[in-house]
C-alpha cells in the first residue's frame, strides 16, 4: 500500500507540474517584470496597473497570464509566444525611455516563438546576442522603439522567422547581404529609419517575401532589380528613399502585386507601358518624384485598381482626352498635373471615391454641384482658379472630413450651415476673397482640428465660441479685417494660433492663459496696447511669440524667463522702454537645439501647406515654414526705445541664429561673450548709441553672415579672421566714431586713439587754459629771476648789450 501511495503522490506531482509552464521560464518572466518596474519606480506617478502585467505574480501559473501563451500540446508547456507591445506607459504625451537590457530575461525563454514588444520606446542598439539564442523565432516585432545603431547580423540568422517588423527605430548603416538567409520570411519591414545604400542583390532570396515596406529611408540607387525577382511579392513599399533612374520595364515580373508605392523618390522617366500588366493593382503611388511624359489613359482601364497617386511629377494630363473609367477609384490625387478648365466630369462617375487631391492646376469655374452630393471624405482643390461660392449642399455631407480649397478666388459669404458638416476635421480656405462675418455655426464642428481662413475679406468683431474640450489644434484668421478684442474662445487644446494683420484693439486678455498646450501665438500688425503682459509667462509651452508692430509699452518683464521653450520673440516696433532683462540670457529654448520637431502637421497622413510665419531675417521680411520652424531661434527687439548696456548674458543664447536691437538706445561696449554665440547668422546692432570697439571674439562666429552696427559711436579696427573678413559691406560700419579696416577699406593708423567724447574736449579745453594762467605768471617769475641772477652774478656788459637785453624782455611783454 505504501509503494502505490508513494507512486500516487508522484504522478500527482508530476501531474500537476506538466499542466503549468516551465520554472526556469517562469522565473525569467518575472525578472523581466521587475527590470521593467525598476525603470518607472521612481516616477511619482508610477502606477503598476498601466502595464499591463498585473496577472503575472509567482502564484499564477505563467500559462495563466495575461499577454502569455504556451504550447497546449506539449506536457511541459513551454511559453511560444508574448505580446508584450505598448506595456510603457506615457507620462504627460512623454514617453520614458527604456534601455534593452530590460530585455535580458526574455532571452532564457528560448521556446519563443512570437515576441513582440512593439511601441515601448526602448533604447540602444537591438541585443543580437540575446535574440541568437531564439531560434525558434516566427514571428518578431520590434516596431516604434529606440532602437539605434546596425540590424545585428544575428537576426538575419533566424531560419524560422517569417514576420520581421523593425520599423519607427532610429537604425542606420546599409541592410547587409545576410538578409539573404532568411529564406522563410514573408514580410519584411524596415519602414522609418535611417538605413542606407543600395539594397543588396541578396534580397531576391527571400523567394517567399509577400510584403516589402523600406519605406521612410535613405536607401539610393537604381530601382532594385533583385526585388523583380520576388514572384509572391504583393506589396512593395518603397517610398521616400533616395532612389533615382526609371521604373524598370521589367516590373511586369511582379505579377501578384497589389501595392506599389514609389512616392517621394528621385525617378524619372516615363510610367512604363508593362504596368498595364499587373492585373491585380490595386494601388500605384507614384507621387512626388521626376516623372515625366504624357499620364497614359490604360490607367483608367485597369478593373483591379483602386488608389491612384501620380501628383507632384512632371507629368502631364491630355484635356482632349475622353476617359471612360473601368476602374472603381478609392483614392485619386493628379495634383499639378497640368489639368485645365473644369474639373472633369467623369469623376462623378467614381461614386466610391473618398479622397480627390486636384490641386495645383490650372482648373476654372464653380464648384460643381455633383461634387457636393458626392460623399467625398478629402477635398483639396487649392491652388486653382476656382471661382463663385462654396454651394451650401456641401456641408451636409456626412463624410466630409478634409476641405482645402486656398489659394482660388472664391468669394461671397460661407455658408450659416458650414457647422453641419461635423466630421469636417480639416479646413483650409485661405487666400480667396471669402468676406462677411466668420460664421459661428463654425464652432459646432466638434472634430475640427485645423482652421485656416487667412488672406481672405472677413470682417466683424463676432467669432465662434469653440467648446474649451473641443479638439481644435490649429486657428489662422491672419491678414482679414476683423476688428475688436482679441478673441479667446478657442479650445485648451489650441497649439497655434494666428491673428496677426488685422485690426484688433485693446489689451491682451488674460484668458489667453486657458489654452495650456499654446506654442505659437502670432499677433504682428494689429492694435493691440497696454503693457507686455507678464501673464503670458504662464503658457509655458510657448515656443513662438510674435507681437510685432503694435503699441505695446512699459517693460520686458523678467518673467519672460519662465518661457523655457521660447524659440521666436519677436516684439519689434512697439514702444517698450526700460533695460533688456537679463535673465532673457536664460531662455532655454534659445540655448540648445530641441531634440524633436513636433509639429501639427504630424498628425495626418498626408502634406499639409501651412503659412510662414513672416519675421525680419537678415534685414528683409521673410516666410520661415512652419514645417521645420523649430529649427529656428530668433529673438528680435528693435525698433523699440529699450536703452541702458546690452547684457552679457545674451551670449550664453548658443542656439539663436537671428539676434536684432537695432533702432533703439542702447550705450556702452558690444559684449565680449557674443562671440560665444556659435548659431548666429544675423546681428544687427546699428542705430542705437554703442561705443568702444568691435570685439574680436565675433570672428569666432562660423555662420554669421550679416552684421549690421552702423550708426553708432563704435571706433577701431574691426575684427578680422573667420566670417569677419566676408563683412566688406561699408553700409554696414557706416556713421561711426572712426571705424577702420580692410572691410571698408579704411587704412588702421598703428595704434589708434579712442574718439574724443564731448567731455573729454571739455576736460582737454579746461586744461589748456588753465595751463596758459598757470603758465603765464610761472613764466614771468621765471624770466625775472633768471635776469636777476644773470644780473647780478655775472661781469656787467657793456651798455649796449644791457640795452639790447632791455629790449628784448619789452618785447617779451
Amino acid at each position: 500500500m505504501a509503494k502505490l501511495s508513494l507512486l500516487a503522490n508522484l504522478l500527482t506531482i508530476f501531474f500537476i507540474h506538466s499542466l503549468c509552464c516551465p520554472d526556469e521560464q517562469k522565473q525569467a518572466l518575472l525578472q523581466f517584470k521587475s527590470n521593467f518596474y525598476s525603470v518607472f519606480i521612481s516616477n511619482s506617478s508610477f502606477d503598476s496597473s498601466t502595464f499591463g502585467l498585473e496577472s503575472w505574480n509567482s502564484s499564477l501559473d505563467c500559462c495563466a497570464w495575461e499577454r502569455v501563451v504556451c504550447n497546449p500540446r506539449s506536457l511541459l508547456k513551454p511559453v511560444t509566444a508574448l505580446n508584450l507591445d505598448s506595456i510603457v506607459p506615457m507620462q504627460s504625451f512623454e514617453p520614458i525611455l527604456v534601455t534593452s537590457s530590460v530585455l535580458t530575461p526574455l532571452f532564457r525563454v528560448k521556446s519563443l516563438m512570437l515576441l513582440d514588444i512593439s511601441s515601448n520606446y526602448i533604447q540602444d542598439e537591438i541585443p543580437g546576442k540575446g535574440f541568437a539564442n531564439l531560434t525558434k523565432l516566427v514571428y518578431l516585432d520590434l516596431r516604434q522603439n529606440s532602437f539605434n545603431g546596425s540590424i545585428p547580423l544575428q537576426l538575419f540568422h533566424l531560419s524560422f522567422l517569417q514576420y520581421l517588423d523593425l520599423g519607427s527605430n532610429s537604425l542606420e548603416g546599409v541592410l547587409s547581404p545576410e538578409v539573404g538567409y532568411l529564406q522563410n520570411l514573408r514580410t519584411l519591414r524596415l519602414d522609418e529609419n535611417f538605413l542606407g545604400g543600395d539594397i543588396p542583390r541578396e534580397i531576391e532570396n527571400l523567394t517567399k517575401l509577400q510584403n516589402l515596406s523600406l519605406r521612410h529611408n535613405e536607401f539610393s540607387g537604381g530601382f532594385p532589380s533583385s526585388v523583380l525577382q520576388l514572384k509572391e511579392l504583393e506589396e512593395l513599399d518603397l517610398r521616400e528613399n533616395l532612389f533615382s533612374m526609371q521604373i524598370p520595364g521589367e516590373i511586369w515580373k511582379l505579377s501578384n502585386i497589389s501595392t506599389l508605392a514609389l512616392s517621394k523618390n528621385k525617378l524619372s522617366g516615363a510610367i512604363p507601358a508593362s504596368v498595364q500588366n499587373l492585373s491585380k493593382l490595386e494601388t500605384l503611388e507614384l507621387e512626388n518624384n521626376m516623372l515625366s511624359g504624357e499620364i497614359p489613359s490604360w490607367l483608367f482601364h485597369k478593373k483591379a485598381l483602386k488608389n491612384l497617386f501620380l501628383g507632384g511629377n512632371n507629368l502631364t494630363w491630355n484635356n482632349n482626352l475622353k476617359i471612360v473609367p473601368e476602374c472603381t477609384l478609392s483614392k485619386l490625387s493628379l495634383k499639378s498635373c497640368g489639368l485645365a478648365g473644369k474639373i472633369p466630369e467623369w469623376i462623378s462617375t467614381q461614386k466610391s471615391l473618398d479622397f480627390l487631391d486636384l490641386s495645383n492646376n490650372k482648373l476654372e469655374g464653380f464648384f460643381p454641384p455633383w461634387l457636393a452630393e458626392m460623399e467625398v471624405g478629402s477635398i483639396i482643390l487649392s491652388d486653382n482658379k476656382l471661382t463663385g461660392t462654396i454651394p451650401p449642399r456641401l456641408f451636409r455631407s456626412l463624410s466630409l472630413s478634409v476641405l482645402a480649397l486656398s489659394r482660388n478666388t472664391f468669394s461671397g459669404e460661407l455658408p450659416a450651415n458650414i457647422g453641419d458638416a461635423n466630421e469636417i476635421m480639416i479646413l483650409m480656405l485661405a487666400e480667396n476673397n471669402f468676406t462677411g462675418p466668420i460664421p459661428t455655426s463654425i464652432a459646432d464642428i466638434y472634430r475640427l482640428l485645423l482652421l485656416d481662413l487667412s488672406g481672405n475679406r472677413f470682417s466683424g468683431n463676432t467669432f465662434p465660441a469653440f467648446d474649451p474640450e473641443a479638439l481644435l489644434a490649429y486657428v489662422d484668421f491672419s491678414s482679414n479685417e476683423l476688428s475688436g478684442e482679441v478673441p479667446v474662445t478657442f479650445s485648451r487644446e489650441t497649439k497655434i494660433l494666428a491673428l496677426g494683420k488685422n485690426n484688433f484693439s485693446g489689451s491682451l486678455p488674460k484668458n489667453l492663459t486657458t489654452m495650456s498646450q499654446l506654442e505659437h501665438l502670432d499677433l504682428h500688425d494689429n492694435h493691440i496696447t497696454g503693457e507686455f503682459p507678464e501673464f503670458l509667462s504662464e503658457i509655458p509651452t510657448l515656443q513662438v511669440l510674435n507681437l510685432r508692430n503694435n503699441s505695446l509699452n512699459g517693460f520686458i518683464p523678467d518673467t519672460i524667463s519662465n518661457l523655457s521653450n521660447l524659440q521666436i520673440l519677436d516684439v519689434s516696433s512697439n514702444s517698450l522702454v526700460g533695460s533688456i532683462p537679463e535673465v532673457l540670457g536664460n531662455l532655454i529654448g534659445m540655448t540648445k537645439t530641441p531634440n524633436t520637431l513636433s509639429s501639427v502637421s504630424d498628425m495626418f497622413t498626408f502634406s499639409i501647406e501651412f503659412n510662414d510665419l513672416l519675421v525680419n531675417w537678415k534685414n528683409s521680411i521673410q516666410g520661415l515654414s512652419s514645417h521645420n520652424l523649430l529649427i529656428y531661434s530668433l529673438l528680435d527687439l528693435s525698433k523699440n526705445q529699450l536703452s541702458g548696456k546690452i547684457p552679457a548674458s545674451l551670449g550664453h543664447l548658443k542656439d539663436l541664429k537671428v539676434l536684432n536691437i537695432s533702432y533703439n538706445r542702447f550705450s556702452g561696449s558690444i559684449p565680449e561673450s557674443f562671440g560665444n554665440m556659435d548659431s548666429l547668422e544675423s546681428l544687427d546692432l546699428s542705430h542705437n548709441k554703442l561705443s568702444g570697439s568691435i570685439p574680436q571674439s565675433l570672428s569666432k562666429l562660423l555662420q554669421l553672415g550679416t552684421l549690421d552696427v552702423s550708426n553708432n559711436k563704435l571706433w577701431g579696427q574691426i575684427p578680422v579672421g573667420g566670417q569677419m573678413n566676408t563683412m566688406n559691406d561699408p553700409n554696414f560700419f557706416a556713421n561711426n566714431s572712426g571705424l577702420c579696416g580692410m572691410q571698408i577699406r579704411v587704412p588702421c593708423p598703428e595704434e589708434p586713439s579712442p574718439p574724443k567724447t564731448q567731455d573729454s574736449e571739455r576736460k582737454e579745453t579746461w586744461f589748456l587754459w588753465e595751463g596758459a594762467w598757470i603758465g603765464f605768471p610761472l613764466g614771468f617769475f621765471l624770466s625775472v629771476l633768471i635776469i636777476f641772477l644773470t644780473g647780478y652774478l655775472v661781469p656787467a656788459p657793456p651798455p649796449n648789450r644791457r640795452r639790447l637785453r632791455r629790449t628784448s624782455i619789452s618785447n617779451f611783454y
